[in-house]
């Protein structure tokens, strides 16, 4: 039976309340769901202000870059991103893939796949706790393709009931799940190839944004310009993005 709040849309599909954009929101579904208490989400205020970025702990592990539609629809169209409603083209599987990717097929949900790409990839994975929901659904999914991988969390009781426990918490009132917001979440990680991966479960697979440093985090000059940056120099006056950075806790 679903949770209480989730609705399915005249298609059939489930569609869930979306996520408050708040780091302590964020960091309470992660630790819900099984990554341990020593890593936690922190607001980004500042890309160049030094004393702004020495806030957050580093490294930073991930970004969840939240940006307008229209930012993000401009980057797609500049870059020739595909978009999954042309179809999903991406073959990629199992343990030799460079990062874990998930295809969205619950409506709503983009906060909820960026963490799962923020934690399931690069340095953050080494803090999922054993036999946690996290574990077993990452488990399960990786092996598979895509369709698949997306029916496992898309199945999932336990995770619905996480996300809408999540959706509840914050600073304001839940929207309805039938309403729809104007944004997307974006991952950014650090794959185990060393380049800088741009997860979102609205594109035809992971897009990879180049090779990084050893050294380089996700705040890394390298990281900022070839990721978020390259979105906010879409943004046509549109400042209404904001960015989370996932860090160990001091």
């Amino acid at each position: 039976m679903p949770a209480e709040g989730v609705y399915f849309s005249p298609g059939g599909v489930k569609t869930v309340i979306p996520l408050e954009n708040n780091p302590d929101v964020f960091t309470s579904l992660i630790h819900d769901l099984g990554i341990s208490p020593e890593l936690g989400f922190y607001d980004v205020y500042s890309l160049d202000e030094p004393s702004l970025l020495a806030m957050i702990p580093r490294p930073a592990l991930a970004l969840i870059f939240i940006t307008p539609a229209p930012m993000y629809y401009n980057v797609r169209a500049a870059d020739g991103t595909r978009s999954s409603r042309n179809g999903v083209t991406y073959t990629g599987a199992g343990p030799e893939e460079p990062v874990t990717w998930f295809l969205q097929t619950i409506g709503n949900a983009c906060g909820l796949y960026a963490l799962i790409h923020a934690v399931a990839n690069g340095e953050a994975r080494g803090f999922v706790q054993k036999d946690s929901l996290i574990d077993r659904l990452l488990k399960e999914a990786e092996p598979l393709q895509w369709k698949e991988r997306a029916d496992v969390l898309y199945k999932s009781d336990e995770l619905e009931e996480a996300h809408m426990k999540a959706a509840r918490r914050g600073d304001t009132a839940a929207p309805p799940a039938e309403e729809h917001p104007g944004y997307h979440f974006i991952a950014f990680v650090k794959g185990k190839d060393g380049h800088l991966w741009e997860l979102e479960g609205g594109s035809d697979g992971p897009v990879d944004r180049g090779l990084l440093a050893e050294e380089d985090d996700m705040l890394s000059d390298k990281a900022l310009e070839a990721g978020v940056k390259r979105f906010i120099g879409f943004a046509d006056g549109n400042l209404e993005f904001s960015i989370v950075a996932l860090a160990k806790k001091e």
